[in-house]
């Protein structure tokens, strides 16, 4: 009996090794396929998320491209505007100067003589002491107002001097434009 007894021992081993191989081939091809599963669920996952951040940068850089689109369309805009002013600016510069420029020739040619009123009380009547002026004569306005003639050279200088004021308003006018339109 002792060799029945080992050979149902070896039997025995023999069957529970069979069978733990068997339970770990099953085992290791349960795991490999749900370990399968997992991982495809994974990369349809990884594939969605994925297309989903494609579907945000594309959305993005839509959105960005649309805003460039309407910044460039504003700066074109506030171009234009500005370039239209320049051009104004030009226009009331030119006829500045072109005024000013037939002033000077008018002084010039003794076509024009620039006068100022004088104080009532500076000039007064020839022979009397008391600083009474005369009446004004047949040609005049006003009632006893007194004109003085300035020297020709002295209302060049004032032409100029007003030119400049002019040039000056002007150019403060256009700056002044130039910032309401770059702020608007």
């Amino acid at each position: 009996m002792p060799l029945n007894w080992r050979i149902a021992l070896l039997a025995a081993a023999v069957g529970l090794y069979v069978g733990g191989r068997g339970a770990w081939i099953w085992q290791a091809s349960e795991y490999g396929k749900q370990l399968a599963e997992q991982a495809s669920g994974y990369v349809l996952q990884l594939a969605d998320k994925d297309r989903a951040h494609g579907r945000e940068r594309e959305e993005a850089a839509a959105a960005a491209l649309q805003q460039l689109a309407a910044q460039k369309s504003q700066r074109q805009a506030l171009e234009d505007r500005l370039q239209e002013l320049g051009k104004t600016h030009w226009k009331e510069m030119n006829d500045a100067q072109q005024i000013q420029a037939r002033l000077r020739d008018r002084l010039a040619t003794a076509d024009l003589r620039l006068s100022v009123l004088v104080d009532a009380g500076t000039f007064a009547a020839p022979g009397s002491d008391r600083g009474v002026r005369e009446a004004a004569g047949t040609g005049g306005v006003v009632h006893g107002a007194v004109r003085a003639q300035l020297d020709p050279a002295h209302a060049q200088r004032i032409v100029g001097i007003t030119d400049d004021g002019d040039r000056g308003l002007i150019a403060l006018k256009a700056c002044q434009a130039y910032v309401r339109e770059v702020i608007k």
